[in-house]
This record gives structure tokens, C-alpha cells and sequence, in this order.
């Protein structure tokens, strides 16, 4: 099948989706169009690019990105079978209803929820398919369910047990830095040795508790940390019951989870023995945990939820 991937991969993530598809012999397009740049022509430009975003319309940096995905797939010529889009809020409507002229079949996923990021809402019509991380989304607006994927099942980590830190973690600067300065308290209360690393690129605030860093961390290097670490913590967003990478990282390697997100026990891989559900305004995470060793989960269970049960899921199960 010919299957071009169209993203906004900033984490490096959606790669590997990509190499999947090519180990299983698929003719694959990655466009990540993370790495297009805008430059706005003059402070006219900017100043109406302002009152696009006040207004909720597609922006001129979104027209962007939509008017060279569109001049990758004009030199490509082939049609394609599928082309997948994650992150599409980020590409103005018109540009993805254009993608179909491209493609048998449309197909958008978004990991994100449209009580954080509404904009998401303006696109939805455009694909044939639309797939959604975040259950209450696919209730109210119809679209399928997908929830993100495990990506480092085939990390090799070393067989050495005397990890460095007991829990880690990195997120963005948002709403949820109160919460995790909370969880760093408690768990510094009780001598458990932590990594917290918090991405801003806007201020470099000191902290003897969270490291502060303003440049996106490779993921290479965030997967060291995770080797480097025996249980991984989740914070939810507000308003988000969708499961976060960390989740699905902590599944890759068969690592303990410490996570805010009481959704967690409704999904088949649940067990209280690998995953802490804790209170994010009084986080109260016993020593006890730590001592147990991971049980792992049965592969007919975990399949679904590696790239490969993905792409059948997103991809593959739904084609005519």
C-alpha cells in the first residue's frame, strides 16, 4: 500500500509509525511538517495573524503548513491508499479537504481534546475517518476511538537494577506544575529519589526539585532517563481522560506508573500492582509500591496496543 503520514511530529514520535509501516513493506511518505518554517512578510502580516487567532480562524502560519503539505503531495503523483494526518488542527480546513484528492482515503487521529484545543472541532469534517484519543470526544462528536501507542517496546535497557532515580517524569509548563510540585514533595518526604524535568521555553526558573529546561529534549534522551529510572509518572490535563505517552511508555518497558488519571483502571492492561492512582490535590504514594516487581501484562493484551495493534486499529481494519 502506498501511505503518506502528514504531522506535526515535535517529539519525534510519530516516526516511528512510520517505520513500521515500512518494515511491513508499505510505500510510506512521512511529511512532518514540524520542521516547515514561517516567516511573517511584515508586522502587517503579524498584527493579521492576530486578530485570526482572537477571531478562531485558521491562521496564517496554519495556511502555511496546509499550502506545502499540499506541494509534497502534488511531486509525489502517485495516489495514495491512505494518508494519515495527526495533529490536523494545525493545517487550515481547506488544504485537508484538498488531501483528498490525493488519497483513496482520509484519515485524521488527534491526541489532544477539544476541551483544551476547540480548534480541533473546525476540522473534523475534512477526513473520512476521524479517531480520538479521548473517550468523551468520540461520545459526543461520533468519532472512533485510538489511544496512543507504545513506541520503545524494542528499547533494549540494561539489566542493571540499581537505577539511578526511583521516579521520573517530563511534561510541558502548564497547569499541571503545581500538581507535580506537590508529588515532588511527597515523594521527597518519604527519601524516594526523583527526575522531574519541566520544558519552558519562555524562563529557566531555578528549583532545587524540578530541572527547568527551555529546548525540547531529544527523545533519545528522554528514553535514557526512563532506562535510567524504575517507575514513571503520569499528570493528566485538566480535562483530559486520554492516556499520555508516559502511559504507554511505562507499558513498553514493563515499568511501574504513578499516574492522576483514575480513567486508567477501565482499560484491560490495568493492574493496582503495576499502577498507582493517586489524588493530584493529596498525593499519597506509599514506599510499599516501590518493593514489588512488575507483573507483566499478556501479550494477546499488550498487542493492541503496540504501533503495530495501532495501524490495524487506525489504518487498516476500517479500509473498503
Amino acid at each position: 500500500m502506498r501511505i503518506t503520514l502528514i504531522s506535526l511530529d515535535n517529539w519525534g514520535l510519530n516516526k516511528h509509525i512510520a517505520s513500521t509501516l515500512e518494515k511491513q513493506g508499505h510505500i510510506v511518505q512521512h511529511i512532518d511538517f514540524n520542521t516547515f518554517k514561517y516567516k511573517y512578510p511584515s508586522i502587517l502580516h503579524k498584527a493579521y495573524n492576530f486578530i485570526l487567532k482572537a477571531l478562531n480562524k485558521p491562521n496564517l502560519k496554519h495556511q502555511h503548513f496546509g499550502k506545502e503539505i499540499l506541494k509534497r503531495l502534488e511531486e509525489n503523483k502517485e495516489i495514495q491508499d491512505v494518508i494519515l494526518t495527526i495533529k490536523g488542527d494545525f493545517i487550515d480546513p481547506k488544504s485537508i479537504l484538498e488531501f483528498k484528492k490525493y488519497t483513496n482515503k482520509s484519515i485524521g487521529f488527534f491526541n489532544d481534546n477539544i476541551y483544551r484545543c476547540p480548534k480541533i472541532k473546525r476540522v473534523l469534517h475534512c477526513f473520512d475517518d476521524v479517531f480520538s484519543f479521548e473517550k468523551d470526544d468520540c461520545a459526543k462528536f461520533n468519532l472512533k476511538f485510538a489511544p496512543n501507542w507504545i513506541y520503545n517496546n524494542n528499547v533494549s535497557l540494561s539489566s542493571n537494577t540499581a537505577f539511578e532515580y526511583d521516579v521520573f517524569n517530563i511534561s510541558s509548563i502548564d497547569k499541571r506544575l503545581p500538581i507535580l510540585a506537590r508529588i515532588a514533595d511527597e515523594l521527597k518526604s518519604k527519601s524516594i529519589k526523583i527526575k522531574f524535568i519541566v520544558y519552558d521555553k519562555k524562563r529557566k526558573p531555578v528549583d532545587n526539585t524540578i530541572t527547568y529546561i527551555n529546548k525540547h529534549m531529544p527523545l533519545s534522551e528522554v528514553n535514557d532517563y526512563i532506562g535510567r529510572s524504575k517507575v514513571l509518572l503520569d499528570i493528566n490535563r485538566i480535562g483530559q481522560i486520554g492516556l499520555t505517552f508516559r502511559v504507554f511508555e511505562s507499558l513498553g518497558l514493563d515499568k511501574k506508573l504513578i499516574t492522576t488519571n483514575s480513567d486508567i483502571k477501565n482499560y484491560d492492561f490495568y493492574n493496582p500492582n503495576n499502577i498507582l492512582i493517586i489524588d493530584e490535590k493529596n498525593p499519597v504514594i506509599s514506599p510499599d509500591f516501590f518493593k514489588n516487581e512488575y507483573e507483566k501484562i499478556p501479550d494477546s493484551i499488550l498487542h493492541q496496543y503496540t504501533i503495530e495493534g495501532w495501524c490495524e486499529n487506525v489504518i487498516f481494519k476500517n479500509l473498503k
